[in-house]
């Protein structure tokens, strides 16, 4: 293990350090997503995983024990242990981020963003000759029409992710200790007019996880996770960081470039099969009643290419729209570079940037030339040999 490195093992529930130096040794690097849940997996040996810890259960139990790689004091990876196998004396575990614990986890409540209400008409029934007139009434007077339908109160997106980790993690044996970001996004799920509520019942059987992911993907916005030490060094903080449309900013201050901080690039790739300049969006309903969405972006030279993407779960328009140019332009984008392998160099430390930040790659492709595109980090992987890789995608090819 690398100088300055340990990796902690802690206690699910409750939060409790059981070991400072767990001999873990790397078989995948610490992966970080953007809006997702990263995973780590790696091997202990010899027959540490019958120890014990002080609560007299094993110190490494799969969705039991929580753990934690420090480098240098600082905690730069989370997750839960979600799988162990055994050969002999050598045991493999797997790791994932504590967001993925909301997946498999039903939703056992209900929450409504924008329902439609119909108030109480306080003179049904009192024309029961049908004349127009309320019975009885002198002078006769006329039946006043129906008070109109509205839409009801609407949840910020962010309040409903809220809610839905609030609903985990108050069930028993859920509390995984994670704290969310209390500040609003500015987009309230549902038709103002109560058109099209957006619910969540407990009679469809929603599952956490895929709720949650399916918010981030149709709104849009961004998710990470951090880890920090808290209490004095005795406890641990961790954070789900929400933002949206995004999370990170253009990074002018970072360079990454050949023959300087940058050492390998996955080969550089185009769309392929995947490529389209149009995109048709089937939404909500059946028929000629089926909500549609139609977005374009044309190329000179380019011949015209459509996708269809089928989602019965939308019917905004805003909602379509997202979901729409998502999909365009993830599809219209030219040369990437997917991932580059980089060293800790004046040019950009390790540490500097934030998975969402945006940054310009410069390096040199056989039958290409000089490529210099900006990208956006998706996910980062520190090695114990000293380097770490940028999993990226162009940045044009987002909404926002």
């Amino acid at each position: 293990m690398p100088e300055g490195w340990r990796f902690i093992a802690v206690r699910a529930i409750p939060e409790n350090i059981l070991d400072w130096e767990v001999p873990f040794a790397l078989s995948s690097n610490p992966k970080r997503d953007l809006s997702g849940p990263g995973s780590m997996s790696g091997t202990i040996e010899p027959e540490y995983a019958r120890l014990r810890g002080p609560d007299g259960l094993p110190i490494i139990e799969e969705w039991g024990t929580k753990l934690f790689l420090e480098i240098e004091g600082h905690l730069r990876w989370g997750g839960i242990v979600t799988k162990t196998s055994f050969d002999g004396p050598k045991a493999s575990i797997q790791c994932e981020g504590f967001s993925s614990y909301a997946h498999g986890i039903p939703y056992e409540a209900y929450m409504i963003s924008g329902a439609l209400i119909t108030p109480k008409d306080p003179y049904a029934g009192k024309d029961k000759n049908h004349d127009g007139y309320i019975d009885f009434s002198h002078p006769k007077k006329k039946v006043p029409k129906p008070p109109k339908p509205y839409g009801g109160p609407r949840i910020d997106v962010f309040d409903a992710v809220r809610n839905i980790w609030g609903h985990i993690q108050s069930r028993p044996y859920g509390n995984i200790s994670l704290r969310l970001d209390q500040h609003d996004l500015g987009e309230k799920l549902g038709a103002a007019d109560g058109s099209d509520p957006w619910e969540l019942a407990w009679w469809n059987n929603p599952d956490c996880g895929q709720t949650i992911d399916q918010l981030a993907r149709d709104i849009p916005f961004d998710w990470i996770e951090t880890h920090a030490w808290s209490g004095g060094g005795n406890g641990i903080d961790s954070r789900m960081v929400l933002g949206g449309p995004r999370l990170g900013r253009k990074r002018s201050d970072l360079r990454f470039a050949d023959g300087e901080n940058l050492i390998a690039i996955a080969r550089p790739e185009g769309m392929g099969d995947e490529y389209a300049n149009e995109v048709v969006l089937l939404g909500k309903g059946e028929g000629r009643k089926m909500a549609r969405f139609q977005a374009h972006k044309y190329e000179t030279g380019r011949l015209r290419r459509v996708h269809t993407v089928t989602d019965k779960t939308l019917s905004s328009a805003a909602a379509m729209r997202a979901r729409s140019l998502k999909e365009l332009n993830g599809r219209t984008g030219v040369l990437q570079i997917p991932a580059i392998q980089i060293v800790d160099h004046p040019n950009a430390r390790f540490g500097s940037w934030q998975l969402g930040d945006d940054i310009r790659v410069q390096v040199n492709v056989p039958w290409v030339g000089d490529v210099d595109v900006w990208h956006r980090i998706i996910s980062d992987e520190i090695s114990a040999d000293g380097t770490c890789t940028l999993t990226l995608k162009r940045s044009d090819s987002f909404i926002y």
